[in-house]
């Protein structure tokens, strides 16, 4: 961010015990929650990201992966014969602080996956959600890359993943998602920020779909890094997310390569195949039809003899 030509660096002010929970972008407005507060716990952040991780009950800067380990920065993956490579990213966009919380309904976001199959085929997949934050849709595209997988029969397959989420990377890697599973999915921390878990129904999802693959690896990237796999779900996801707009039903995911079903059509109005008898007299009047000759002659016979038996002498 620019101030009068001079870069400042950004900072998030994550609030997790205080007079008004939540995010804050300057320290004046997080000050006013934990000045005087007894027992206030918050921690400062330079990625609203980490900021929001730190909310979920986790601080980020605790515990992170080795270096070498998890981490490719700026270096592409190459997958060896018969491997898969896949890459998920997930993001929001952010309109600025709500006290009490750190995201709005209207704010965009979105996830996005790509999956770099050996036979060459690469199989890519985006949508966009209202009022989630970061965290949320990096889970939903580990969640949706895993599902296509899943859909493709690789459960068995020598699969390898890259994602630039140190959070959704430990949550497997350092087994935090078998702790919550053994709490009942509640998280563990402090006195009032234990207790329910972020996202915990798709956590519970990912949870079923790990265990179903027999040779998944991790790596972490470095996000917006110069890796071509990243960049191209950052922008896949940001694609998704320039779409949305505000009061309009959201687009369904729309796979690359590999085709999904199509969205079924709305249901359109019943029109009648035909018309009751009633609503046939109304709209055509009926009219008689000219007696024939045979007829007028059959008339004549029969009005003759009535008339020799006088019951039309009055006519």
């Amino acid at each position: 961010m620019k101030i009068n030509g001079a870069i400042v660096l950004s900072k998030y002010y994550a609030i997790k015990k205080g007079r008004h929970p939540g995010i804050y972008t300057t320290w004046d407005d997080a000050k006013q929650q934990v000045d005087g507060f007894s027992g206030a716990v918050y921690k400062s952040f330079k990625q609203r990201s980490d900021a929001e991780t730190f909310m979920d009950g986790i601080d980020p800067t605790v515990g992170q992966p080795k270096q070498g380990r998890h981490t490719r920065t700026n270096t592409p993956v190459h997958a060896v014969s018969n491997q898969i490579v896949g890459y998920t990213d997930g993001g929001s966009r952010n309109t600025g602080n709500v006290t009490g919380g750190h995201v709005k309904d209207t704010d965009k976001a979105a996830w996005a996956y790509r999956l770099e199959l050996p036979d060459g085929r690469i199989v890519a997949d985006s949508a966009g959600e209202w009022g989630a934050t970061n965290n949320r849709m990096e889970i939903m595209a580990l969640i949706r890359a895993l599902a296509k997988l899943q859909e493709l029969n690789k459960t068995d397959a020598d699969i390898h993943m890259v994602l630039d989420s140190q959070y959704v990377l430990n949550a497997i890697t350092k087994h935090w998602i078998s702790g919550w599973k053994r709490r009942g999915w509640k998280r563990r921390g402090w006195k009032r920020s234990a207790g329910d878990l972020a996202n915990a129904e798709l956590w519970q999802e990912l949870d079923g779909l790990l265990n179903r693959f027999s040779n998944l690896s991790y790596a972490w990237t470095k996000g917006h890094a110069t890796n071509d796999g990243n960049l191209f779900v950052d922008d896949l996801l940001n694609e998704s997310m320039d779409e949305m707009k505000a009061g309009h039903a959201l687009k369904p995911s729309h796979e690359s390569v590999v085709k999904g079903q199509k969205p079924i059509a709305p249901a359109k109005p019943v029109v009648p195949t035909r018309k009751s008898t009633s609503q046939k007299a109304a709209s055509k009047p009926q009219t008689e039809k000219p007696l024939s000759n045979d007829v007028k002659k059959s008339v004549s016979d029969i009005e003759k003899a009535l008339g020799q038996l006088d019951m039309f002498k009055d006519l």
